[in-house]
């Protein structure tokens, strides 16, 4: 492929990123998707100095760990970086005034629709306010209330997902959603994917999946094997057994937990039934089942009854890279594909 035509290619793919690279203050509009345990501050600091966007997933921190990891992340890098906090968080207020407080530009609300003071906090303390919809009348919504920009996840992710794909969210958001830039995330391994949504609209992309195995990232190395070895049919969402006992569906890769938690629905389901156990006594048994499993499975290497959360780009991870490398072969890809069509 010949040089010019490649510089033209990278020219035609920084305009078609220009919003969402202008939005985030970095060289290129892939975020990195916040993961509980793995969004830390080596991998974000990584991601932001190899020109993407890192953000630390706050999940269940106290104040004082969130500032220690912010604080962490600035001593390793000088670019711009994000926080996701999650709105259910019993001390979402203070965790948004420590981010205001070590000038963090951008903060995502994630994990619910986030409540209007949370909102007026961002706002207010000048950062930029990045919030997730699953549906176009939600997101306008959001807008409204003042988020600068949305992420849209489809269910090909890992962790915590809706019922939609990505492919379907796209259709019916990106033609109609033009008031701030859209992120989309879900499934995204390669920069041909990347590329096809910001030729629909969208101003960059999110991806976890593919960082999670990193260099840079904390992960156990059987973490990351598991990762290495795993096709895109091993990332499952959870199974609920009984409707009378909800599971929030989380996709992740099925080792032995996962065959042990449907045995033990099944069994909280039988006590229900026999009146051992109260509805709600189930319930909490039923979700307490994963407590600790995800920090079990990243950082202790649990990898057989722990939660290996990933998505359905697993497929796509073949080894353990770093995280500049990652981003340039996601870049080299969309630029190779664009080249391509102008030599056809």
């Amino acid at each position: 492929m010949q040089i010019e035509s490649l510089t033209s290619a990278r020219a035609q793919l920084d305009r078609l990123w220009s919003r969402g690279t202008a939005f985030l203050g970095c060289e290129y509009a892939i975020m990195g998707g916040a993961m509980s345990w793995l969004s830390e501050k080596h991998l974000v600091s990584a991601i932001s100095n190899a020109g993407g966007f890192g953000v630390i997933a706050c999940g269940a921190m106290e104040p004082r760990m969130l500032a220690e990891q912010i604080a962490g992340t600035q001593a390793l890098t000088d670019k711009p970086f994000g926080v996701n906090l999650i709105t259910m968080h019993p001390e979402l207020m203070d965790l948004i005034r420590v981010c205001l407080e070590a000038k963090v530009t951008h903060i995502v609300l994630a994990g619910g629709v986030p409540p209007g003071p949370a909102i007026r906090a961002v706002k207010d303390g000048g950062a930029k306010l990045i919030t997730f919809s699953p549906a176009l009348s939600l997101a306008k919504r959001l807008v409204r209330s003042g988020a600068d920009a949305i992420v849209i996840e489809g269910s090909e992710a890992g962790g915590h997902i809706g019922p939609v794909s990505l492919t379907v969210l796209a259709q019916e958001i990106l033609p109609f959603l033009k008031d701030v830039p859209v992120f989309v995330a879900g499934g995204l391994g390669r920069g041909e994917a990347i590329l096809s949504y910001l030729e629909m609209g969208a101003s960059g992309a999110q991806l976890g999946t593919r960082f999670a195995a990193a260099e840079e990232s904390i992960a156990h190395e059987k973490f990351k094997k598991f990762y290495i070895h795993a096709n895109a049919r091993d990332a499952m969402p959870s199974v609920e057994l009984d409707p009378r006992l909800p599971v929030i569906p989380v996709r992740g890769l099925i080792n032995e937990g996962t065959k042990k938690f449907l045995a033990h629905q099944a069994e909280t389901r039988d006590r229900l039934v026999a009146g051992e156990v109260t509805k709600e006594e189930a319930q909490l048994l039923v979700e307490r089942f994963w407590a600790g499993a995800l920090r079990r499975a990243v950082i202790e290497g649990d990898i057989e009854t722990g939660s290996v959360m990933a998505g359905q780009s697993v497929g796509m991870v073949t080894s353990v890279q770093p995280v500049a490398e990652i981003i340039q072969e996601l870049v080299g890809q969309a630029v190779a594909a664009l080249a391509g069509r102008g030599m056809g």
